[in-house]
């Protein structure tokens, strides 16, 4: 018999610590258990996280566990890495072990189908791709670990490159991690890994599956069934041991960040899982994130370059036009009159075309012109977007709907306006101007009306689809064949967020977007369409110019101390009074502000209230810039303060964000 540290399962902040159990001397760290817990008669679930524990109290007050469930219990480095995001990010340590963790008491039964290879694995690599994988699977072999940046165009073949560093990986007897930005994108990779090793030798997980269905896959991961997993942001906490490489293709996309708790960076996860293994950690894109691409010249990571295109593909021709012009010339629709008339030489070649706006929704803004009224949210205060397809207006915050006004709440005008563009009007549009063409729209929104995205895709790939017109999803790395132009409706869309990314944001998505064209050789060209065609960010996007727009970005992130000079933590406060929210915010700023550790540079901004009450509390908050190697202090600040609180029984509630999105 021995005594053991576990971790309860409970959302609790009151229950976020460790408690001491006995146990049978072969219970090991990472073992799933049910315990009996204060005065409750049910057992609860709860997971070993240290062993061999010396009580420094009456051991007569120890109780002993229940059960053990061996096929759902996590090992060592999981629950280390659950401990790490705690400090890292001041996360629960439940939050941190149910992310390995799976629900569900039954998995459901795989379908019968053919199973499929492996396939003939001798693909002929380009020069550039040969060399790319040729250090790659030179680290795996020497189990050095490591981390590589691979900054290729968009159609180098860097999905190429990853299989053959896996299939070295598997010949090393070792296992492999596949994370993509998007679930319908995870589910075109796993397909082409499906046909190179072999069906049985994949597992995939994200979050669209059902219970039973990501049981079975969790399953065959934890018994060592499938050694390559293929998924979406979560499949970093993939059950699997002996990891040799873990993949983040796409690593720019902010889908990899956690908006949600627990909040954690998935490149930060990925790295500490690749370390304990001594794996290597492969981050792929045509953008990197202006983080990662310094990493990569600062010695960080190891800089990996693909500047050509497969297959004898180019890249596409670009082009800027300038809206202000349309609208003087007497046109008002989304869609340029050159835009329209190179689609329409398009289909006549019969190529595809992509129209991409990263707006949803039939227009961005209802308003009144009369009294200057608009729109907005009474929970978040976000401007609520005009949804035709649901005759509604839709926040895209909280996802809240309400009926459309017939007069001006304020001045009771009957001439509501509704005004800007999304999705829903450019597809509109182009149906009246081509009706005899294939359309599609693809965004979250037809997703979440039941619309099937994996279909969608395989329908445009096919040729099924003539016009597909989309969000950023359409970005994010798929590859399209037959693709001959791509319009960008309005680029200036992103740079008008208020986020020091959103210059960075508006470069990839332009970049990216116009990579999906000119894949199959031949003549393609993108159109820009602006009301700033003098925006050196459009110009450089337009060039495919990633070394210039990174030397200006990265003098305007020093001089505003942004990312990767600093960490951005945001300090978040809630309560059911705006009273306690802000004086809760101000003691903990005051705190900080007055700490002689305080790193030079430091910035604690002031408190302000935050109007959205999604869940009916009141929220105020701080941003903190934090200079590099600064943050684990103010986190460690944070927890102190948080358990204070929770002593104290504060009627507030204390939460962190670390660059947050």
């Amino acid at each position: 018999m021995q005594y053991i540290d576990v971790v309860i399962d409970n959302k609790s902040v009151y229950t976020d610590t460790f408690y001491t159990y006995s146990a049978p001397d072969g219970i090991m760290t990472g073992a799933r258990l049910t315990v009996p817990f204060g005065v409750r008669r049910k057992l609860v679930d709860a997971y070993c996280v240290r062993t061999g524990v010396q009580p420094e109290f009456d051991v007569s007050k120890i109780r002993e566990i229940a059960s053990v469930d061996e096929e759902r219990s996590l090992n060592g480095e999981m629950v280390d890495t659950a401990v790490w995001m705690r400090r890292r990010y001041g996360t629960k340590y439940i939050d941190g072990l149910k992310m390995f963790a799976v629900q569900g008491k039954r998995e459901s039964a795989a379908k019968e189908k053919e199973k499929d290879g492996p396939h003939d694995p001798h693909y002929e690599l380009t020069g550039g791709q040969k060399a790319a994988a040729d250090r790659i699977c030179a680290a795996v072999e020497e189990r050095r670990g490591g981390t590589f940046l691979i900054k290729g165009v968009t159609n180098s073949g860097k999905t190429e490159v990853y299989m053959k560093a896996v299939d070295k990986v598997l010949s090393e007897g070792r296992t492999a991690i596949i994370l993509l930005p998007e679930i319908a994108l995870a589910g075109q990779v796993a397909e082409r890994f499906r046909k190179r090793f072999g069906s049985g030798e994949v597992a995939v997980l994200h979050s669209r599956l059902k219970t039973s269905e990501r049981l079975r896959e969790w399953l065959r991961i934890r018994r060592g069934e499938a050694r390559i997993v293929v998924g979406a942001r979560t499949s970093v906490f993939a059950p699997i041991d002996n990891i040799g490489i873990i993949v983040i293709d796409e690593e720019h996309e902010s889908t990899y960040k956690s908006d949600h708790n627990p909040k954690y960076e998935t490149i930060d996860v990925a790295y500490k899982r690749a370390s304990d293994h001594k794996a290597v950690l492969v981050l792929g894109s045509a953008t990197p994130s202006i983080v990662s691409y310094y990493r990569a010249k600062t010695g960080v990571y190891e800089l990996i370059e693909m500047d050509e295109r497969i297959g004898g593909s180019i890249m596409p021709e670009p082009g800027i036009i300038d809206m202000r012009k349309e609208a003087v010339s007497g046109n008002l629709s989304t869609i340029s009159q050159e835009l329209a008339a190179q689609t329409d030489s398009a289909l006549r070649r019969g190529d595809q075309v992509i129209y991409f706006l990263n707006r949803r929704g039939f227009s961005t803004q209802i308003l009144c012109p009369d009294c200057g009224f608009r729109m907005t949210c009474p929970d978040c205060g976000i401007t609520l977007t005009y949804h035709r397809s649901s005759n509604a207006a839709v926040c895209h915050y909280c996802g809240r709907k309400f009926p459309l006004p017939g007069t001006c709440p304020d001045c009771g005008s009957r001439f509501i306006k509704y005004v800007g563009a999304g999705t829903e009007k450019v597809e509109a549009e182009v149906r009246s101007l081509w009706p005899e063409a294939r359309v599609s729209r693809f965004d979250t929104d037809t997703v979440a009306a039941g619309g099937d995205p994996a279909k969608v895709i395989k329908d445009f790939q096919r040729g099924r689809t003539d016009i597909l017109v989309g969000t950023q999803i359409l970005a994010k790395g798929l590859d399209f064949r037959n693709v001959g132009l791509v319009g960008v409706i309005n680029a200036d869309v992103s740079l008008n967020i208020p986020d020091y990314r959103s210059s960075e944001r508006t470069f990839q998505l332009i970049t990216q977007v116009a990579g999906r064209a000119g894949r199959a050789g031949g003549r393609s060209s993108v159109l820009i369409q602006t009301f700033d065609p003098e925006s050196d960010i459009i110009k450089e996007a337009a060039a495919g110019d990633y070394e210039e727009f990174y030397e200006a970005e990265m003098l305007h992130r020093s001089i505003m101390n942004y990312p990767p000079f600093s960490d951005i933590i945001q300090v978040m406060f809630s309560a059911d009074s705006e009273e306690d929210a802000m004086s809760y915010a101000q003691t903990f700023r005051r705190r900080l502000a007055g700490l002689r550790s305080a790193p030079e540079g430091a910035q604690v901004m002031r408190p302000g209230a935050d109007e959205r009450r999604t869940d009916g509390r009141a929220r105020a908050g701080f941003i903190i810039k934090a200079p590099q190697g600064s943050r684990a202090g103010y986190i460690a600040e944070y927890m102190r303060f948080r358990d204070r609180m929770i002593e104290m029984k504060a009627p507030a509630f204390i939460e962190i964000d670390v660059n947050p999105y």
